[in-house]
């Protein structure tokens, strides 16, 4: 009667098992968003490759559960309207800088962000473009509030 019980335990838990995992898959965020449609940006001598983030779901996922990124690209988050932004790092893997860019390409601030942190990094003032790269990659370009970008996005 054991080794029949035993054997019915096992197979009762292999179901569970598999009935859980079916009925409860990944959530998105535990996912990395597939590569998005890019744009190039120049600052100064340096070209970007940015991925263009313009949807609210696009844009909650952002970075989330990427391991890389080449030192030439980035990010580039698109929002409607001008509004103070913040940012966080849950679910980010890599350190990253963002510069927050006004409409005509002027970066207004640049914040340096550590991976897995909830910490709010926030615009100095009302934005509508976020542009996310690797840490210290603005520092290292020499790339501060006032230096002005350009490219389509900025070109209103």
């Amino acid at each position: 009667m054991t080794t029949i019980n035993s054997a019915w335990t096992r197979i009762l838990a292999a179901l569970l098992l598999a009935a859980g995992s079916a009925a409860f898959p990944a959530r998105a965020q535990d996912i990395p968003q597939p590569r998005l449609p890019t744009v190039t940006l120049n600052a100064g001598m340096h070209n970007i490759v940015a991925e263009v983030a313009k949807t609210p779901q696009q844009q909650q996922i952002g970075m989330m559960m990427r391991t890389s990124m080449a030192q030439h690209e980035g990010m580039l988050f698109v929002f409607d309207g001008l509004e103070p932004r913040c940012f966080w790092m849950r679910n980010t893997l890599l350190p990253l800088a963002a510069a927050f860019v006004a409409d005509d390409g002027t970066i207004v601030n640049v914040v340096e962000m550590q991976p897995r942190s909830d910490d709010s990094h926030c615009s100095s003032k009302p934005v509508r473009f976020v542009l996310e790269m690797n840490q210290g990659w603005f520092a290292r370009h020499g790339l501060k509030a006032g230096f002005r970008l350009s490219g389509p996005p900025f070109t209103r």
